[in-house]
């Protein structure tokens, strides 16, 4: 652009006596030259994007246009206020302002490349490990943080502030607000491992150490949200899930969960009769699947009984204290009609009649 108005150095000339035109010629050029720019630019860019079959080149070129014909135009402004000569105060606000708006308009242009490659890159999570889709958000907002902060640099650098105070200051008030908000800060840390690490999504079952059990509604970066069964919303610390043990219902496989009913019947029932009744009331189960099927197992010779297990598979984790619950009924009423005996803890009580003393 400065050698196109040195071509145009001859026509300025002429209006040697009148710096003001002069300043509305140089802004009128750079605005031919600017949408010049922008056109032939996106156009080259459109044409090599046209060879690629991604749209991410399309749309990174539709945000282009902007940029470029803002950055030529306060370019522009700046050689046209030249001009004008003005004093050192006016021109000691005028080139930081100028300045200021760049550095804005390609920090909007940055920020909307991140997400929009970030959202790409996250399809390709077999070839890039680190990021997956469930990772894009934390990975944007960090590359967010990273350019906003070199952007605030900058504009401190502009206006000629020192920069190496402001840091001294910032970091004095991060210690104090550090040890202010140290459980925040714990929360928001675990958050941001959460996310990254995923030991549960949104939608799934987990158990907490702390005996809270329900379906993740929400990961925040300070708490997650579960749903329990009795439809009540729990809100825990997120540093208190990182920290204790977590029992992710909804991973493995599948959703499917297997299912524990044990129960005792007295010594000298029928082992096979048992284990018989025991699996055609889970195979009568409309809730319990059939693949795998129903098993049961003889566990252990117990003080009073013999000890089995009935093991079935469901569907949902969100079924199993319904199918539970059922299954226990249906066995205890299979037992009754089959005459087969569920023993319960007995004891003999002897009393001694103590003679009198003589």
């Amino acid at each position: 652009m400065q050698s196109l108005l040195t071509q145009l150095e001859p026509l300025i000339s002429l209006f040697d006596e009148q710096p003001g035109l002069q300043a509305i010629g140089i802004v009128v050029a750079t605005l031919l030259i600017a949408k010049l720019l922008e056109w032939t630019l996106t156009r080259i860019l459109a044409s090599w994007a046209r060879r690629s079959r991604s749209p991410i080149d399309d749309r990174l070129i539709a945000r282009l246009h902007g940029p470029i014909f803002f950055t030529v135009l306060i370019v522009g402004v700046w050689l046209a206020a030249q001009r004008l000569e003005p004093s050192p105060r006016v021109g000691a606000i005028l080139s930081p302002t100028l300045q200021t708006l760049a550095i804005l308009v390609w920090l909007v242009f940055l920020l909307r490349t991140v997400s929009l490659f970030l959202g790409a890159l996250g399809g390709f999570e077999k070839q890039i490990g680190f990021l997956e889709p469930r990772t894009v958000t934390l990975f944007d907002n960090l590359s967010k943080l990273l350019l906003v902060g070199a952007a605030v640099y900058l504009l401190f650098v502009s206006w000629s502030i020192d920069v190496g105070a402001i840091l001294v200051g910032a970091g004095v008030a991060g210690i104090a607000l550090g040890l202010a908000a140290r459980d925040t800060l714990a929360n928001i840390f675990a958050g941001i491992f959460i996310i990254a690490d995923a030991p549960y999504q949104v939608g799934d079952y987990i158990n907490l150490d702390s005996g809270e059990r329900g379906k993740v509604t929400q990961i925040g970066l300070r708490s997650t949200r579960l749903l329990t069964r009795d439809d009540i919303e729990v809100t825990v610390p997120n540093a208190l899930i990182a920290n204790g043990k977590i029992v992710n219902e909804s991973r493995g496989p599948g959703l499917r969960q297997r299912v524990r009913v044990a129960v005792g019947v007295a010594y000298g029932s029928d082992v096979d009769q048992v284990r018989g009744v025991l699996e055609s009331v889970a195979r009568l189960h409309p809730q319990v699947v059939e693949d795998p099927e129903p098993r049961a197992r003889f566990r252990a010779f117990g003080d009073s009984s013999l000890q089995f297990e009935l093991l079935v598979w469901i569907d949902n984790p969100e079924l199993r204290g319904q199918v539970l619950d059922s299954l226990n009924t249906e066995v205890y009423k299979a037992f009754g009609r089959e005459a087969i005996s569920i023993p319960f803890p007995q004891r003999d009580v002897h009393l001694y009649e103590q003679k009198p003393a003589t």
